[in-house]
């Protein structure tokens, strides 16, 4: 299609400034353009271009200038109006016009007087195509009259209250700005208590001391006239409770009495507003001022709201510390309650304030000049709104159209003038003027009626240069009545251009918003109407773009060395490059030792002055680039090592020679920062399929900066490339420009090919699908195709998306079947598939296993045989086989199964026999066999019954000895929780155990298996014995018991001798031990321990006395030879010396030289230890007889002394 203009707007792109510069001239259905050219043919009704504002005050001392200027062809002639009658300017030899211009200038400087030429002003521009008018200029003076003389009292005033000073300025014009002084002309300080109001008074919420002084002036400043008028000074004097007192108290006689008490704290009240609501009226566009100043002790703050929604964020402000809420640019939506709060600690109050918000006029759409050609048809539109809303009449050529003179092509509606089949004699200037109380708006509209063929304006054969990858802005200003259509053509055969690609603006510029090397060429714009066609070529041609490709690195050099900076640029060879270096961001010193040569620059003999930055910059006529590096100085240092790192990452990458699967690489090493390069690792991402992430492609030879790499199908490339030394890798460089390559049939086929059913009728094949990379284009689908193995039947096929799944339904249970799985895509098929075998779904088994046998191998283990289940029976793949068993009831197969275990093993594979472990003896076994498949079980066998042989019996559950005597025991048991068969009888064997733990002659006794206690009888007395017992059936004897028991006390021998058989170091079982086993006797050696406890204490402080104590200490301390203690050799009692053996007690030597502890002892019973009557037990009951001292030596053996032991010994026992 044809790329063609129409009257429609379009928005530009934010931030092309080039692109609106261009379109400043843009023309619409409605202006002629001001070309100079076009002018000299064209005619045009006036337009005002320049007025006077509105309300226009002068200054009285200078000149009054009027402004009216206005274009137009012919140029228009002007005149004037001076409350609403004509002024005639030649009466009046003040007043003079500027030469074709409507400007008015009075020269009242040498005579006359501003305010005779007060007045409203309103210019009118003429030609012969209609005439338009100015606003009315209301034209006043200036004014800053003087304060009237008054007299102003002192204000005396207590610590705390509150005050206003009134400024109550002249009125002037326009009104003065207000503010206060004091003699020395600084500015009084103002906070949250003191604040000068919007009407200009100074309010203080409440008065300190520090605020007396007597020059408190108000200012009042005219900008207009540039003067500033003063108020008489305010003395202020505020005096404290104790000064009130002293005062008045110095007036008053001595039988009066007055006291000033201090000013107590108050709650807020409003000084401005005054009561609890007010009224307020702005305009639209205005700023909003709401202001409450508050009094009270201590300072009240200030809050605002608004009282049915929130302030507007963006335009809300707060001036003269929160008492006045200001909002800019206010709008009807701002009108409501307001609400100030005024708070300190002993109360709030609040005001009201109800705003309305008015509007004067404000255009919503204002008429826009109409150029028609004869014939055609049009309107102009006026639309306005504000509060009240505004009415609209329309003027024609300055007059009301009401008494203009008709056109018939002209009908007036309301806001609208419709024009239809217009003449050269319809062309005129309409005003609109839109008016309420509060202002008024005045628009002129021209209607022109021309008829002109098209006109195209730009240059012919203009050559626009552009910078690749940037937009491309190519001319094309028209004109023609009716308005001419554009259409652009690119080449010598006028090839449309797309609308898709190119943007087209209203002026008739083209633009390409990307231009890239394709878009050089000559490109046409064609301006079509009914009255003819004009045509323009222009040229575009796309330069490379200017790069740095070695940028000037950052340096640190001694001073007194030199430097130098590299700056590689690349670009355009038919633009004109210019290399320029600056220092700081000026021109570089002009000094010799700076050397600039092509690409480098050079600075010698470096100084400290020479650091700072330098900035290469490479200019050409299109674009502009530039790199900076810093220089640092320092002074000399010795020379360092070279630093070895890992080699900066290669830049400047770019693509050639780029086909279908190949593409060449190159690239510019990075520094090798003095480590040679040996390799570089190239790179991709495929930015289609798994952006983001990179692959290797290759590695080349550290010295190749060119790679020729082979590419797949369908893939987004972008490369980059790794350099690689030998400490290591760089970092990767940017990546390279995108190329996509053409897609192609798949290389491969899905791998991973399965088929298996997931129901007895389904056949589920799935695969692992090929990824993005592998698809080699787009639209990847799967081929499926399937077939049963031992049939005739032909291959059936279904094509899917890109899935990893078909189901195939209806298929016949656990059949072979053959699969293939085929890629294929957009462009064709992947090469011919492999074919893998699969299986339908399963089902369970059919058949149980027939012929189960069973053979008892013994008492614990079962040998089971089974016949196999047929295959096609089995209806699945064969798992394995089986078995369930349990324990059933003798003599019948009915089982209660709530309490029936049924143990499971299961034989892998095609096993027809298995063994079954673990089994009780003497017991009554069930057990059936099941086939397993994929699927499931099938069906149990029938259930085959077997017994198992009698076994030996566990040992007896327990078994206790009660009732001791003298001569015998009785002996209690339960049965074996296991008999495992048929108890036959018990055997008990029991032996009598002597005091060195040797075993006397065994028993060997047969008991009844019904029995369940047993008594033995003519025992000795207080003899330990040892009991075996055991069951037994008919297979052998079970797991015996043991225990151990002792016959009771003769209590009539306990006073006789010993038994013949005791002696010094062979302890016994004897009645010792039975009596230690018994609680009075335990007790009673508690408390004998007890008793000799206190008593070698007492022993030992006696002893004792005379030690080291504080009085031996202080004897120490006098070194008096005569009362020294005697030595050892004097037989006198030492410090902690041992009478008996002199030498003392080491610790941990308790066992005397003379005693010692058999080894050969056992320790099992304290009996063992025993020494007769006498064995000595400490505390805790332990025996310690053989670690007493002794005066005498003493036999090894024999009884032992009662003699007492020594106390010093005794006590070493018991340390």
């Amino acid at each position: 299609m044809q790329l063609k203009i129409m009257p429609k707007k379009k928005r530009l792109p934010a931030g092309r400034v080039a692109l609106i510069l261009f379109l400043c001239q843009m023309i619409s259905a409605l202006e002629v353009p001001l070309d100079p050219k076009l002018l000299e043919d064209l005619v045009q009704p006036p337009t005002i271009t320049q007025q006077s504002p509105k309300d226009y005050i002068i200054d009285p001392r200078e000149n009054i200038v009027i402004q009216c200027e206005a274009k137009g062809k012919p140029p228009p002639s002007f005149s004037w109006t001076r409350n609403g009658t004509h002024f005639d300017i030649d009466k009046d030899p003040l007043v003079t016009m500027k030469p074709g211009s409507g400007t008015l200038t009075i020269n009242i400087m040498s005579e006359g007087k501003a305010e005779t030429y007060e007045g409203v002003y309103q210019c009118t521009a003429r030609n012969e195509r209609g005439a338009a008018i100015s606003n009315n200029i209301v034209v006043r003076p200036s004014r800053s009259p003087l304060w009237t003389k008054e007299k102003l009292e002192p204000i005396t005033l207590r610590n705390g209250q509150s005050l206003v000073l009134p400024c109550r300025p002249p009125l002037g014009l326009p009104p003065p700005i207000i503010f206060w002084m004091d003699n020395s002309f600084q500015r009084l300080p103002q906070s949250e208590r003191v604040s000068q109001g919007l009407n200009g008074d100074l309010y203080f919420s409440n008065v300190l001391p520090e605020d007396t002084r007597e020059d408190y002036i108000c200012y009042a400043r005219f900008n207009h006239t540039q003067t500033i008028q003063q108020k008489q000074p305010i003395s202020v004097k505020v005096i404290s409770v104790d000064e009130l007192n002293d005062t008045i108290a110095a007036n008053l006689s001595d039988t009066e009495f007055y006291s000033a008490k201090p000013n107590r704290e108050r709650p807020p009240t409003f000084l401005t507003p005054e009561g609890n609501t007010s009224n307020k009226e702005e305009l639209r566009g205005n700023v909003l001022s709401l202001e409450c100043i508050a009094e009270g002790l201590p300072t009240p703050v200030i809050y605002w709201i608004k009282e049915d929604g929130m302030l507007p964020t963006n335009r809300t402000f707060y001036r003269n510390f929160k008492k006045t809420l200001q909002i800019i640019q206010v709008s009807e939506a701002d009108s409501g309650n307001y609400q100030c709060i005024a708070k300190n600690a002993l109360g709030a109050i609040h005001h009201t304030i109800s705003v309305t918000v008015k509007a004067a006029p404000y255009w919503i759409l204002a008429p826009q000049n109409l150029v028609l050609s004869p014939g055609e048809d049009g309107s102009l539109i006026c639309r306005a709104n504000g509060n009240p809303k505004p009415r609209i009449s329309w003027l024609s050529n300055g007059v009301p159209i009401e008494i203009a003179p008709d056109d018939p092509s002209r009908k007036i509606d309301g806001d609208t003038i419709i024009f239809s089949n217009v003449q050269e004699r319809s062309s005129a200037v309409y005003q609109c003027n839109a008016s309420n109380e509060y202002g008024y708006l005045l628009a002129n509209a021209f209607v022109n009626v021309l008829a002109e063929p098209p006109r195209i304006l730009t240059s012919a054969n203009t050559l626009y240069q552009v910078i690749a990858n940037r937009p491309a802005l190519l001319d094309c200003a028209f004109f023609g009545s009716p308005l001419p259509t554009i259409e652009w053509f690119k080449g010598a055969k006028g090839s449309a251009l797309r609308d898709d690609i190119y943007v087209l603006h209203e002026n008739g510029t083209l633009e390409i918003p990307v231009a890239q090397k394709d878009s050089t060429g000559t490109y046409t714009c064609v301006a079509r109407n009914k009255l003819g066609m004009a045509k323009n070529e222009v040229h575009l041609e796309i330069k490379d773009p200017t790069r740095i490709i070695k940028q000037p690195e950052y340096a640190v050099v001694q001073r007194g060395s030199t430097v130098s900076f590299e700056c590689k640029v690349k670009h355009d060879h038919t633009l004109t490059l210019t290399i320029t270096w600056l220092k700081d961001n000026g021109e570089l010193p002009s000094d010799g030792r700076f050397t600039v040569d092509k690409d480098h620059l050079e600075v010698a003999d470096v100084r400290d002055s020479d650091g700072g930055a330098y900035t290469c910059v490479a200019n050409t006529t299109l674009d502009m680039v530039s790199a900076s590096a810093v220089l640092s100085v320092v002074a000399p240092t010795p020379t360092p090592a070279p630093i070895y790192d890992v080699p900066n990452p290669p830049f400047d990458l770019e693509l050639t020679d780029q086909l279908d699967k190949s593409v060449q690489l190159s690239w510019t090493p990075g520094d090798d920062n003095n480590s040679p390069i040996i390799k570089f690792i190239i790179e991709y991402e495929d930015a289609m399929h798994e952006a983001g992430l990179w692959h290797h492609q290759t590695e080349v030879s550290g010295m190749q900066t060119t790679a020729q790499l082979k590419l797949s199908p369908y893939v987004n490339y972008s490369f980059r490339v790794m350099a690689v030394n030998s400490l290591g890798r760089s970092l990767p460089s940017e990546p390279s420009e995108q190329y996509l390559t053409k897609a192609a049939e798949p290389d491969t086929n899905p791998t991973a090919v399965e088929g298996l059913g997931s129901e007895p009728d389904n056949l589920v094949i799935t695969w692992k699908p090929l990824n993005g990379f592998e698809s080699n284009g787009p639209g990847l689908q799967y081929k499926v195709s399937w077939r049963q193995k031992d049939g005739d039947d032909e291959w059936a096929s279904v094509v899917v998306a890109n899935v990893s799944k078909y189901i195939v339904s209806g298929t016949p249970t656990f059949v072979p079947y053959l699969i293939k799985v085929q890629a294929l895509n957009d462009v064709g098929f992947a090469p011919e598939p492999a074919v893998v075998m699969g299986h339908s779904g399963e089902d369970l088994p059919m058949v149980a296993p027939g012929n189960v046998r069973v053979n008892v191998v013994n008492s614990t283990l079962a040998e089971v045989h089974w016949d196999p289940v047929p295959l096609k029976s089995i209806r699945g793949h064969l798992q394995g086989y089986r078995i369930y068993y349990w324990k059933a009831q003798e003599g019948s197969l009915k089982r209660n199964r709530r309490h029936i275990e049924k143990k499971i093993l299961t034989f892998q594979g095609s096993k027809t026999h298995g063994m079954l472990p673990g089994l009780e003896p003497f017991s009554h076994y069930a057990l059936n066999v099941r086939v397993v498949n994929g699927k499931g079980e099938g069906p149990a066998s029938p259930d085959r019954v077997f017994n198992t042989p009698e076994g030996v019996p566990s040992a007896p559950s327990s078994l206790k000895i009660i009732n001791p005597t003298l001569d015998s025991l009785t002996l209690e048991w339960d049965p074996p929780s296991r008999p495992n068969g048929i108890l036959t009888e018990y055997t008990l064997k029991y032996q009598p155990i002597n005091s060195t733990h040797e075993l006397g002659p065994l028993v060997d006794l047969k008991i009844p298996a019904n029995k369940t206690r047993w008594t033995l009888k003519n025992l000795n007395f207080s003899t330990r014995y040892k009991f075996y017992f055991y069951a037994q059936t008919a297979a052998g004897s079970g797991s015996q018991i043991t225990e151990e028991a002792v016959t009771t006390v003769d209590e009539g021998k306990l006073a006789g001798i010993l038994p013949p058989d005791v002696g010094a170091g062979k302890a016994m079982a004897s009645r010792q031990v039975d009596i230690a086993t018994q609680g009075w006797f335990i007790g009673l050696m508690c408390a004998v321990a007890l008793l000799i406890l206190i008593l070698l204490i007492v022993c030992f402080i006696r002893r004792n006395k005379g030690g080291k104590y504080p009085v031996k200490e202080k004897e120490d301390a006098h070194a008096d030879p005569e009362i020294q203690p005697m030595k050892e050799d004097d037989g006198t009692f030492g410090e902690y010396s041992d009478a008996e053996d002199h030498k003392p007690l080491k610790k941990g030597s308790r066992t005397p030289s003379d005693r010692t502890v058999k080894k050969e002892d056992s320790d099992d019973s304290l009996v063992d230890y025993g020494e007769g009557v006498n064995g000595q037990f400490n505390e805790d009951g332990s025996f310690i007889g053989q670690y007493s001292g002794k005066k005498e030596k003493e036999p090894a053996e024999g009884n032992e002394s009662s003699e007492a032991p020594s106390p010093v010994n005794a006590m070493n026992s018991f340390v």
